[in-house]
């Protein structure tokens, strides 16, 4: 199977049908030496996500930018307000208090862009699904793995 082929089929199926339409054509991809699988999709320097074992994504803040041109993938997205925007930058984990919208597709343990002014500030794992963190007022809605500014830390050392 084509490789590129396999990437949008596993975005579609992911995020939302049109969503791999956000994929640049001129990807670059890495390859695992001894299972031949693909590791990590990278444009331009820049990495845009990288595969998981079980078949899931682990895409990064820039290509979660990218991918939210398509209207279908803002249903995957959690906002959140102005008080919790600081510390999720930092890569802090984002609360159900904070949450103002949550998309539907959002689903346990599903990679959620954490949004904030419709710009993605940090990506992380859902602890919980979308009815949940539009119910609960406490606990954890998204631990977030990838932020803006934990980001930018690390290439400046």
């Amino acid at each position: 199977m084509d490789h590129i082929l396999k990437l949008q089929q596993t975005l579609d199926a992911l995020f939302g049908n049109g969503t791999s339409k956000s994929l640049p054509k001129d990807a670059e991809m890495t390859f695992s030496r001894k299972t031949g699988r693909i590791r990590t999709v990278s444009h331009k320097g820049k990495l845009l996500c990288t595969l998981r074992i079980d078949g899931s994504l682990a895409i990064s803040t820039h290509f979660a930018q990218t991918l939210l041109k398509n209207k279908k993938f803002k249903e995957n997205c959690v906002e959140i307000n102005a008080d919790a925007a600081p510390f999720v930058e930092q890569g802090r984990s984002v609360f159900c208090k904070h949450v103002v919208s949550c998309g539907k597709n959002v689903r346990i343990a599903a990679d959620t862009p954490v949004l904030f002014k419709n710009q993605v500030i940090a990506v992380g794992r859902a602890i919980l699904s979308s009815e949940m963190i539009s119910d609960f007022d406490r606990g954890v809605a998204i631990k977030v793995r990838d932020s803006l500014k934990s980001r930018n830390e690390e290439i400046k050392s």
